[in-house]
């Protein structure tokens, strides 16, 4: 509720009261929205400084190293809660008793099988497909299978549409990495975890059993728990930005798929193993280390700091663990695995690091978690786009409920020519 106003002095207008809104926590707002009738609009590049909604789902604090889910911290989340419970917090509100818990990973489970035609969509692709553009172009093809949950102003269908996504994106990631490298699809099966079904579909193969190792399975299931919401950060505004128009589920995940492609957003853990590979062994950190140091350099050390965080990221202590768990049962000899252990001990001891605050972070991790899984880096983004449907399809769905929900329009400064009259003789 808005108890304060800001005092806007225009040049020839009376001042204007815009009203200060204050939330559950972070900073308050001004309500900007009367400006439009004066002839002015705010320029925000970036929207750094703008709230483009309201919503109950996730709070982060930057300066303190919070990330909250429905209050509730994302480290207790992911130590004491699994990723389909999670899932149930963000789109329902509230942690599920044991009843709703069971029907919950009920449904999801038994819809995990995609339309058997959708194969055929897939042989559409080159077999070197990036399997993120295999993702953009068959999950918008859902709405093209499933039509009977279209219509985004019911209820009911942006239920069935819900849950559709979040139990068919294992599915669909999986048979993007299988069909990238050329092997038969693996069925789901209603028998196994939501992670431990999604590494049985990404690695087992028809001519043998593949037994899941309950450590990399409990890992897997860490990395989907903490990348599932991140506020609104630019995929999940895309997802809100397409849904306003009214256009399907299927689509506005789509969309969400492919801003999170792009390198500045979803590919820092791939860009992490990028840099641990040109580092290439432990005896030539010394040489990038100076290199970061050096203000004339371009070189960044990747992995390290967080746009958000300006202390330490709360998602990289657990996965930090995470990761040691992983690294001791594997016993996998990597020479980057050596470097990126060897990169952490010294940003823990190293004054540059400490000063500046650049910590592990939570992509840091999550790329050698996933790299000693056997996981490929062209599939980095992949998971990360599972992990992040059910908090895109949270948001979508508190989109549309919102009371006098609108569809999004931004306004522009605009510097281009003035209007001139288009010459009526011929060109030269």
């Amino acid at each position: 509720m808005a108890d304060k106003v800001a005092i806007l002095q225009l040049p020839g207008q009376e001042p204007i009261e815009l009203p200060i809104i204050s939330g559950t926590a972070g900073n308050d707002v001004i309500d900007v929205r009367e400006l439009g009738s004066k002839g002015y609009f705010t320029f925000d590049p970036g929207f750094l400084s703008t709230a483009s909604c309201e919503s109950q789902i996730t709070y982060i604090d930057g300066e303190k190293g919070i990330l909250l889910h429905r209050g509730y911290p994302i480290d207790q989340l992911a130590e004491q809660a699994e990723y389909l419970e999670v899932c149930y917090l963000l789109l329902f509100g509230e942690r599920p008793t044991e009843q709703q818990f069971v029907q919950f990973k009920q449904t999801v489970t038994r819809h995990t099988m995609v339309h058997e035609q959708l194969i055929h969509f897939f042989q559409g692709f080159r077999r070197d497909s990036h399997p993120m553009a295999i993702m953009v172009g068959v999950v918008g093809a859902l709405s093209a299978f499933y039509h009977d949950s279209l219509d985004v102003t019911n209820e009911r269908h942006r239920e069935i549409a819900a849950y559709r996504l979040l139990s068919k994106m294992p599915t669909l990631a999986a048979m993007s990495y299988k069909y990238s490298i050329g092997q038969p699809f693996v069925y789901p099966r209603n028998d196994l975890s939501y992670a431990g079904n999604f590494l049985n579909m990404m690695f087992s193969v028809p001519t043998e059993e593949y037994v899941i190792n309950p450590v990399v399975e409990k890992a897997m299931d860490r990395i989907l728990t903490l990348h599932a919401d991140h506020e609104q950060n630019a995929s999940t505004s895309t997802v809100r930005l397409a849904g306003s128009s009214t256009s399907n589920p299927f689509a506005c995940i789509a969309a969400g798929i492919a801003c999170l492609w792009g390198p500045a957003h979803g590919g820092a853990n791939e860009a992490c193993l990028t840099m641990l590979e040109e580092i290439g062994t432990v005896d030539r950190i010394p040489e990038f280390i100076a290199k970061a140091k050096d203000k004339n350099d371009p070189f960044r050390l990747m992995g390290f700091g967080h746009r958000v965080y300006k202390h330490y990221d709360p998602r990289a202590k657990v996965m930090r663990q995470t990761c040691h768990d992983v690294l001791e049962e594997l016993q996998i000899d990597d020479p980057l695995l050596d470097v990126a252990m060897e990169l952490e001990r010294i940003a823990a001891t190293d004054e540059y690091f400490i000063s500046k605050k650049l910590y592990p972070n939570v992509d840091f991790y999550s790329g050698i978690v996933m790299r000693a899984m056997g996981i490929p880096v062209s599939m980095f983004t992949v998971i990360f786009a599972m992990s992040r449907t059910v908090g895109w399809i949270a948001h979508w769905i508190e989109m549309l409920q919102a009371p006098g929900q609108r569809i999004g329009r931004p306004r522009q400064l605009y510097t281009g020519e003035e209007m001139r009259d288009y010459p009526k003789t011929p060109r030269e």
